[in-house]
């Protein structure tokens, strides 16, 4: 037995368990803007309007992504209510299942001490827990890129035949939520694997066969959906223009045409965005996993080929991202279970070689740089209760330094969440709450409960989408005076727009209340000028909510 294993089952299920609290404060803060609030919407729509087929976003019929993660919110809403929490929480649940998928994969590729490494990496890798705070597709996305898998992985064993069933349905939903792209990810690393090791009839093995034919059965209600929505109506303006099919969008403009920048939404890309993205989406693992990539390349010698089910996914679904001329941070988070495993690995195959304590001495520093980060972050931007910043960062900084180690890997795994620790508390106690502040939507909608819950609502001229997700109803979008003059006919009614605006419209002879006129910055860009308190009014804007008596 490995000398490290003892210690690691003692302490894997608590330093666990921290990690999940760790996640969990976010799922009580409010949604932030832009995408997150936009997709809570959508799924409010389809509630409010009992309509689990059409899309609807900005004002018009929505055609970007697939509906799964929009059902699961909106799931969530019927049995919840229509809150922040209702939205994150079935992202959560799946980002729970994501650890044990992960756990699962690590397991059977690995063994069981690899597993519990990957797992206490994965839970609190940076990227993936700002995703369940501030959620979009990504924890669906993940959770059932990996499931597939290690299912196929049963399904390969020649295990029970209901792993078939259940690595489509993964597969299904996977495609239903970002398209048909993942496939790559999913399967790339089996083609991979089968290819080096010249297994030629799997590609003619009926279980595969059977795999893809479930696989496309389960994604006929997506399909339904957008022929019904688009296809049926070639009436409708989408993307400037009419006669836009849902299906040839699912199939091939949202994802070869991003790739190849032909498509209706266009990007940039860069070949070597995601590599500096990954070094900080993936802290405090980031060093770890350099080291488990050169390991894997120089110095491992157990080459076990069927590994090459997760090497190979890795490898390709990264040179897709890095080739693709549209690039976003949180795209890489689908990989976070595999880099984990990556990175547990080496970890675990390193924990009694000597000069793993090098890097357990650079995970303790990053504990010190954390600390040092969020204290000077939080008096450089004026945030209340910076004293208490200090006080919790100086706590975490003790803890992980007058903690008795048995060895390396410990006092990595311990560095490592003391780091997490410092920077989720901070973020999720003191950073986000402070730049909630600033989305005026959610403000002015709170305004809205409190003085006339069943009045209608507009945004003239200005938009929020934390307005639209939370005020009561619907919000109606007016970008001309005519618009505004038909909405107007439903006094009594609320109108949010900018102050120039509302003056205007006092000043016309509309009888009207100007009822607040609360901040706005778009938190999502942060720039020092915003968070230098000396100069914050400067690029802070307001907006005004009006109520029409």
């Amino acid at each position: 037995m490995h000398d490290v294993e003892p210690g690691l089952k003692r302490y894997f299920l608590w330093l666990l368990f921290v990690g999940i609290a760790l996640n969990v404060p976010g799922l009580w803060l409010e949604i932030i803007e832009p995408d997150g609030a936009l997709y809570a919407t959508i799924a409010k729509h389809m509630v409010l309007h009992n309509d689990w087929i059409n899309l609807w976003g900005d004002g018009h019929d929505w055609l970007d992504k697939p509906h799964f993660p929009f059902w699961m919110a909106a799931i969530s809403y019927k049995i919840f209510g229509i809150t922040s929490f209702a939205y994150k929480f079935p992202a959560f649940l799946f980002w729970l299942s994501g650890l044990f998928y992960t756990f699962l994969t690590a397991r059977d590729l690995f063994n069981v001490s690899v597993a519990r490494i990957s797992v206490l990496i994965s839970a609190v890798a940076l990227h993936s827990t700002l995703a369940n705070f501030d959620v979009r597709a990504e924890p669906y996305l993940t959770t059932c890129i990996v499931a597939a898998v290690w299912h196929m992985l049963c399904v390969y064993q020649h295990k029970h035949w209901l792993h078939i069933a259940a690595a489509a349905f993964f597969a299904a939903c996977a495609i239903m939520t970002k398209g048909i792209f993942v496939l790559l990810t999913i399967g790339g690393g089996w083609v991979l694997f089968w290819i080096f090791t010249s297994q030629w009839r799997q590609f003619f093995n009926y279980r595969w066969w059977l795999m893809l034919l479930l696989c496309f059965i389960f994604i006929l209600p997506e399909l339904y959906s957008l022929y019904a929505q688009f296809d049926l109506h070639p009436e409708k303006i989408v993307f400037g223009k009419t006669g836009v099919s849902g299906l040839k969008f699912f199939f091939w403009d949202s994802q070869f045409g991003r790739f190849f920048n032909t498509g209706p939404i266009k990007g940039s890309g860069n070949v070597t965005f995601f590599m500096h993205t990954t070094l900080w989406a993936f802290l405090p693992w980031s060093i770890g996993l350099v080291a488990g990539i050169v390991y894997l390349i120089r110095f491992d010698t157990n080459r076990n080929p069927i590994r090459w089910i997760i090497y190979g996914s890795t490898l390709l679904t990264f040179l897709l991202f890095s080739l693709s001329r549209f690039q976003l941070p949180h795209y890489i988070v689908i990989l976070f279970p595999y880099f984990s495993i990556i990175t547990g690995y080496f970890l675990f195959q390193q924990a009694e070689n000597v000069k793993l304590g090098v890097l357990a001495r650079i995970q303790q520093v990053l504990v010190f740089l954390f600390a040092l980060l969020v204290v000077g972050l939080a008096y450089f931007a004026g945030l209340p209760n910076a004293w208490a910043v200090i006080g919790f960062a100086v706590l975490f900084v003790i803890e992980a330094n007058i903690i008795s180690y048995q060895n390396p890997l410990q006092r990595i795994l311990y560095s490592g969440y003391a780091s997490a620790a410092v920077m989720y508390v901070f973020l999720f106690s003191f950073f986000y709450p402070f730049l909630l502040r600033y989305q005026s939507g959610r403000y002015a909608a709170k305004t809205i409960w409190s003085t006339n819950a069943d009045a209608p609502v507009t945004a003239f001229k200005s938009f929020s989408y934390s307005l639209e997700f939370y005020a009561p109803g619907d919000v109606q979008l007016t970008h001309t005076s005519e618009q505004l003059k038909a909405f107007l006919a439903k006094k009594p009614c609320f109108i949010y727009t900018t102050p120039d605006l509302a003056d205007s419209l006092v000043k016309s002879g509309l009888s009207a209340k100007v009822l607040t006129e609360p901040e706005y910055f778009r938190i999502t860009r942060l720039k020092g000028k915003f968070l230098n308190p000396a100069t914050r009014s400067s690029v802070v804007e307001h907006r005004s909510l009006l109520y029409v008596r």
